[in-house]
């Protein structure tokens, strides 16, 4: 009888959570499903039509800008640029943002006015850092072509956004400096979830700070690696604001990524069918490199 009433409380009490969890998921279910899920299957509807995103009237044309796209030079170009993006993102920004962990790890809390100032550069807008650099890095006047004066001896400019071989390159390195920060945190968060008595049973056994970091901290920090390799990948394939505010997308193409080129298809040339074409491709192809990554990329995550 008892056994019957403890089965019976449990029972009550399941679903009782259940009905819990349903009403406090619900809202966000709804708003997943009206701000993410259904653009997304809009964007792949419109890609079959006709349309320049302002009239009524939509014409269809079934797989024909699938056809284009194929065939789209540039945007295979600007998938090629949204890969050097992704790898020097990955090859940048994690490892310098762990060694600063690192360093603010051994220093404790003295170091605390380094966390701050090193984190500034994540907290300010994409936009305002875009025209911070845009004009640092002007041929004249900015800080580049100022010192190459001052070292030269005579008028020198340095045009570094200017140049079609520099351009990308340079991008890339305000992102690192934008975004490095970003891991920095991240990494001293998992620094922060290793217990300290794994630290002093290393020192008793004789273990030095760099043999304590290469043979057991690094590796523990695997996971972390993981998940902070996953974010900088998918977030180095949707980049947009901070390249259009400096470059929007030049020199001659220079440093066009698949987001800027959707953009310009969709709001300036009013091509709003094949802008929504570029941005599913976009979508499959972003989608497609995280589940590689993560099927390649493993880590133990049990100690």
């Amino acid at each position: 009888m008892k056994r019957e009433k403890k089965v019976g409380l449990a029972q009550a009490k399941a679903r009782s959570t259940a009905a819990a969890a349903t009403v406090f998921l619900i809202p966000a279910l709804l708003l997943i499903t009206i701000f993410i899920v259904y653009p997304v299957i809009d964007t792949f509807v419109i890609s079959g039509f006709k349309w320049n995103g302002i009239s009524s009237d939509r014409t269809f044309i079934g797989l024909d800008n699938w056809s284009a796209l194929l065939h789209d030079e540039m945007f295979w170009k600007s998938f090629k640029h949204n890969l050097i993006v992704m790898v020097f993102s990955i090859l940048l920004q994690i490892p310098l943002g762990m060694l600063l962990a690192t360093f603010l790890d051994a220093g404790g809390k003295k170091f605390n006015i380094f966390k701050i100032i090193w984190f500034l550069p994540y907290l300010m807008s994409s936009v305002a850092i875009a025209f911070l650099f845009t004009y640092a890095l002007a041929t004249n006047g900015g800080i580049i072509s100022s010192l190459a004066t001052i070292i030269q001896g005579k008028k020198t400019t340095i045009d570094l956004l200017g140049n079609a071989n520099n351009a990308l390159y340079t991008v890339i390195g305000v992102m690192a400096w934008q975004f490095t920060p970003f891991y920095m945190v991240y990494f001293i968060a998992g620094y922060g979830n290793i217990d300290t008595t794994i630290y002093e049973a290393a020192v008793i056994d004789g273990a030095t700070r760099w043999q304590y970091l290469k043979h057991i901290a690094i590796p523990l920090l695997g996971p972390i690696f993981k998940t902070a390799c996953t974010m900088s990948l998918i977030g180095s394939l949707k980049y947009f604001d901070m390249i259009w505010n400096m470059t929007q997308g030049g020199p001659a193409g220079a440093t066009e990524l698949m987001a800027t080129y959707m953009y310009k298809l969709s709001f300036q040339q009013f091509n709003m069918s094949y802008g929504s074409t570029v941005a599913a491709g976009m979508f499959i192809l972003i989608t497609a490199i995280a589940l590689i990554f993560n099927k390649l990329f493993k880590v133990k995550e049990d100690y």
